[in-house]
């Protein structure tokens, strides 16, 4: 039952914080809702000492659950078909070789240039942090976050072919994220894993392709299926199936669970719309995971809200927050500029979408869950504190500029 208690108080906040949002402030939903449950965290620190009780009540609410488990074990998975159910496959395949390169070289590029720059620095402004954690924030700060991309992209005014880049590189580079984070975790873990380049590259292959596959495998059966039998409830069952089936399916094989949704949301997505639904039955099924989308992304950005509470005077990072920032824009424009001077791709890439991609390219859940996934130990609190300040930049400054930043660059 304490889940229970926990899910409802989370529920009932999402609802009432969206409300405030949708009365008064008027911003996107998520961003409203994230930024209502930071105000809400400073106003229960500030009044700690007034009413302890309540303070120490939520923050043990927030201790008691697991957010990275939720994450990247559950929500994510939901809101990554949700997403790739309405991307159109012809799109992606028009612009397949940017999101490849943006998804993969891209993300180690900027894994590499985020822990150098910051090695460098550190020690002029803060104290000397070891070179294995410095490219330990670099590889989860370095994926964009696909729920805070996909949510923002919608209320801004971007062509569809930029819309499908920076989309398709969100929805498909968690995978080499995932990996590369958690071969460096192993790292500074000091774990007994053999971590020769040919198991690590092994272990890409496995999570990556296994994936992949696994997840046209199930989209395919799916949509089948539904040529069987032309009813929305059942249809709408059956991708549930496959997105909580799929889920148990990708920890037995270890193998990347949110690849596999993308995956399986694109078949039914394009192929099981196109082949086995009615309009009455592709219009619920469109509904009901717009539905599920905004509820789930309401609760994730009442996470990111809330979870300022779990990180210890936050106020002493401020400067070296700052300086990710930078660092992290800087890595992001080099790991979008260098690919773009160096492969041949079919179409240009203009100074002005080049600044685009790196402004579009936000940070979300997906880092904040890596971070809290460290194990407790000296760096724990310094990872959390940095990769927040970067990724409540990203959602807030860059989330809310990226319209107007389109129109000014006239892309």
């Amino acid at each position: 039952m304490e889940l229970y208690y926990s899910f409802s108080i989370l529920i009932v906040l999402a609802a009432v914080f969206a409300y405030l949002n949708g009365r008064f402030l008027k911003l996107p939903s998520t961003i409203g809702v994230m930024l209502i449950a930071m105000l809400a965290s400073i106003l229960l620190v500030v009044t700690g000492n007034v009413f302890p009780k309540t303070f120490l009540a939520f923050s043990h609410l927030l201790e008691g659950i697991d957010f990275t488990e939720i994450l990247m074990g559950a929500m994510l998975n939901f809101l990554l078909f949700a997403g790739a159910i309405h991307i159109h496959l012809s799109d992606l395949r028009e612009q397949r070789t940017p999101i490849v390169v943006f998804s993969t070289l891209s993300v180690i590029l900027s894994t590499l240039i985020v822990g150098g720059l910051l090695y460098l620095l550190f020690p002029l402004i803060y104290k000397e942090i070891p070179l294995i954690y410095c490219m330990l924030f670099g590889a989860l700060i370095s994926p964009t976050d696909p729920v805070a991309v996909l949510g923002i992209l919608k209320t801004a005014n971007v062509s569809r072919q930029l819309e499908t880049k920076v989309a398709g590189e969100s929805l498909f580079n968690d995978g080499v994220a995932v990996v590369v984070f958690a071969v460096l975790l192993q790292l500074a873990q000091g774990s007994d894993a053999e971590l020769t380049a040919l198991n690590v590259s092994w272990l890409l292959i496995k999570e990556a392709l296994g994936g992949l596959f696994a997840g046209l495998a199930i989209g395919w059966l799916v949509s089948r299926a539904m040529q069987k039998i032309d009813d929305y409830k059942v249809s709408v069952l059956l991708t549930l199936a496959a997105v909580m089936g799929g889920y148990l399916l990708a920890r037995a094989m270890h193998i990347s669970g949110p690849l596999m949704m993308v995956a399986s949301g694109l078949v039914i997505g394009n192929y099981g719309k196109l082949t086995a639904m009615s309009d009455i039955t592709k219009d619920y099924l469109e509904k009901f995971w717009e539905l599920l989308d905004e509820i789930l992304n309401a609760i994730l950005f009442l996470f990111i809200g809330f979870e300022l509470l779990l990180i210890e005077d936050l106020t002493a990072y401020w400067l070296v927050g700052l300086i990710g920032i930078i660092v992290v824009l800087l890595a992001r424009f080099l790991s979008i500029w260098i690919p773009a001077k160096l492969i041949p791709f079919k179409n240009k890439f203009s100074t002005a979408t080049v600044k685009l991609l790196v402004w579009g390219g936000l940070r979300g859940g997906v880092s904040i869950a890596l971070a809290l996934s460290v194990d407790p130990g000296p760096y724990k609190n310094f990872i959390l504190a940095i990769t927040y300040i970067v990724v409540i930049f990203s959602i807030l400054v860059q989330g809310l500029t990226i319209g107007k930043v389109a129109k000014h660059l006239e892309v």
